[in-house]
């Protein structure tokens, strides 16, 4: 088990950028509000110590450095009410995708829109369970597999679905895998706090609505069955996040849909975890060389 409860990192005001074990007032569990953090040395996914020097907190930046991250998995079609609002059928199998690496951002980051994903409308949010893989794992039974949990976050996986469902070829990647469209956060919490990631309450608001509001129960394949799954046939390494799906409310099932504009302010949120607010940025074509 890790020696933290509640992973960081941070900005300081010193300047540095460090992993910490944010410190949340008596009540407080949205680490969104951390603004200080006892220091963490050492590899936080082997020997690494909680030690006393407390550090004040200017920004939280996304729970993983670039570097500590080695894949990021997702499924789709995971939670049963999000299935029957697309109308496809309940997969039989979990739906799995990859994003980069580079689509990963922080709690607070805006989320880039480049020129090709502003030609036409299209852009949407799912708010998800991201579970962060703490050790290596290979045919891991169900009934163990919680144990390979480093802890939990919260996440958007941004897509656009133009470029997912029909410029994509079949593939969904393209059209889910831009530059910070997966900002998740806003801390990791030890899976020693959350015994049952499969009955936390997790949202979406869009400039203060609430347009997806569910529970993790609803998914399809738990977090459980879908790490036993993953790990069948394929080594999951430390350092490994797996977005685990979206409930239903995306704004592609909307009618009219709710697609995302320039400016919107998305928040996604999971009970016992925290916030991440984001902002849709569309930015400037570069210049042709």
């Amino acid at each position: 088990m890790p020696a933290f409860s509640r992973l960081v990192r941070f900005l300081a005001k010193d300047g540095r950028t460090y992993y910490g074990d944010a410190i949340l007032p008596q009540g407080v569990s949205d680490l969104a509000k951390t603004t200080q953090a006892r220091v963490i040395k050492g590899d936080i996914f082997g020997k690494h110590d909680v030690t006393d020097q407390v550090a004040d907190v200017r920004l939280l930046l996304a729970p993983l450095a670039r570097e500590d991250v080695k894949t990021v998995r997702c499924l789709g079609l995971n939670y049963e009410q999000h299935a029957k609002e697309t109308g496809m059928p309940l997969p039989k199998y979990p739906v799995l995708f990859y994003k980069p690496v580079t689509s990963l951002g922080g709690p607070f980051d805006n989320v880039p829109v480049p020129a090709m994903a502003q030609e036409v409308e299209g852009l949407d949010y799912e708010c998800e369970l991201v579970a962060v893989i703490g050790k290596e794992a290979r045919e891991v039974p169900e009934s163990k597999a919680l144990e390979y949990v480093l802890g939990y976050a919260v996440g958007d996986d941004i897509s656009h679905r133009e470029w997912q469902l029909k410029r994509g070829g079949g593939q969904w990647a393209l059209g889910k895998g831009f530059d910070g469209w997966a900002p998740y956060g806003p801390g990791i919490v030890s899976s020693s706090l959350i015994k049952d990631p499969n009955n936390l309450r997790i949202s979406t608001k869009v400039n203060g609505k609430t347009l997806q509001d569910n529970s993790t129960k609803d998914m399809i394949f738990g977090v459980a069955k879908t790490i036993s799954f993953l790990s069948q046939g394929t080594t999951l390494l430390p350092g490994d996040l797996i977005f685990t799906g979206t409930p239903q409310g995306v704004a592609a099932a909307r009618k009219p849909p709710t697609w995302l504009k320039d400016g919107d302010i998305v928040e996604v949120a999971l009970e016992g975890v925290g916030t991440c607010i984001n902002k849709v940025e569309h930015i400037k074509s570069r210049p042709k060389l």
